[in-house]
């Protein structure tokens, strides 16, 4: 049974103030959830009804508070709960910068929590381990972009900073910004080491990025739109550029 001071911590956790301060994040639903214990992220407390508990091995790590289908109702972040949801430690990543030898995604302010979440589960598709984003990105651990994750978010790191200052200390790593009058990415043959950036929903790159990348790419276009949805361009350039179309 919930006490109202659990319910009102657990509600809180919607702000990202308090997310920071306590350094954790709520992720809900049984796949989620399986996908996050299965990567042996750093468990607080579940909360979960009797039919999911009673589904679970019996050896299931960490504490585990048997609610309510009303009780779970109270204290979810969705509009429909679904049988479990965990506190779970947000893990902490030593990163400051692109690594060479490797592919990494530049998010230069992807606001829409549905996008973020959704590239990063792209990024975990095509084996990119790591996403730095602008400070004005959205929150990784928003409930909303945690659940577009679908526990990617358990192994993509995804770091906030600066990201002039990141490409400016490593001036020599190829960069690939995706823009919509770039080289045809079918042209580019596929890529072991740089940096993709994509820009925001409605405005692309910032002027200031975009003048520290060296190739800019376009995914043609044959039909009327006025540009592809962020997350959807993102997946179809880490198809090319990883080599998997």
């Amino acid at each position: 049974m919930l006490i109202k001071s659990q319910v009102k911590y657990i509600q809180s956790l919607s702000h990202k103030k308090l997310r920071d301060s306590e350094g954790v994040f709520v992720a809900e639903g049984p796949k989620l959830i399986n996908e996050l214990l299965s990567a042996r992220l750093p468990l607080l407390q579940l909360y979960a009804v009797k039919e999911w508990i009673d589904v679970q091995d019996k050896q299931l790590a960490g504490p585990v508070t048997e609610i309510t289908a009303s009780e779970l109702e109270r204290i979810s972040l969705l509009q429909t709960p679904n049988q479990v949801l965990g506190i779970f430690k947000k893990p902490v990543f030593t990163a400051s910068r692109p690594a060479r030898n490797t592919l990494s995604l530049m998010l230069d302010t992807i606001q829409d929590p549905g996008n973020l979440g959704t590239i990063i589960r792209c990024a975990d598709w095509f084996g990119i381990s790591q996403i730095f984003c602008s400070a004005d990105c959205a929150d990784a651990y928003n409930p909303k972009v945690v659940q577009a994750t679908m526990g990617s978010i358990a192994r993509v790191q995804v770091v906030y900073g600066e990201l002039a200052a990141m490409l400016k200390e490593e001036p020599e790593l190829p960069t690939y910004a995706a823009v919509l009058n770039g080289t045809d990415l079918r042209q580019l043959q596929p890529v072991k080491e740089g940096v993709i950036i994509i820009g925001n929903e409605s405005k692309g790159i910032s002027p200031e990025i975009l003048a520290l990348c060296r190739n800019r790419i376009t995914i043609p276009r044959h039909g009327q739109a006025e540009s592809l949805n962020a997350a959807v361009a993102t997946g179809i350039i880490l198809s090319h550029i990883t080599g998997n179309l």
